[in-house]
């Protein structure tokens, strides 16, 4: 007798999940890994962790959007400072909001999705 279509129980994991969410904060030691670790932790647990897909995605998007935000706010800073501005914002929120995801996947709630463009649904 074939099994064809066996899935593996989803286990909760709550820690992975706020390990997850705090490697965004990478970017401010390698400038590159805040999208490159979640992106990976992402795609090898998403079908094993409950929640993971939902937090990832989240992730993903979150880090694409600061990224888009921070490359059109330095042409910005020609007129009259406002990309300076901006790029302050966004780097404040870029360290602020991973800490509050993480806290909100430790207590099993979904992320915060304040600042994100849906680029993956």
């Amino acid at each position: 007798m074939e099994i064809i279509n066996q899935k593996e129980a989803l286990r909760t994991d709550n820690q992975l999940l706020v390990i997850t969410h705090l490697s965004q904060l990478l970017t401010y030691v390698t400038g590159f890994g805040g999208l490159i670790v979640p992106l990976f932790i992402w795609l090898t647990s998403k079908d094993k962790v409950e929640g993971m897909n939902e937090h990832g995605k989240a992730i993903i998007n979150f880090q694409l959007s600061v990224i888009l935000l921070t490359i059109l706010s330095i042409p910005a800073i020609l007129l009259l400072g406002l990309g300076i501005i901006s790029l302050i914002v966004i780097g404040v929120t870029a360290f602020i909001l991973p800490i509050v995801n993480a806290v909100r996947a430790s207590n099993g709630e979904a992320p915060s999705k304040f600042m994100t463009i849906p680029f993956i649904s």
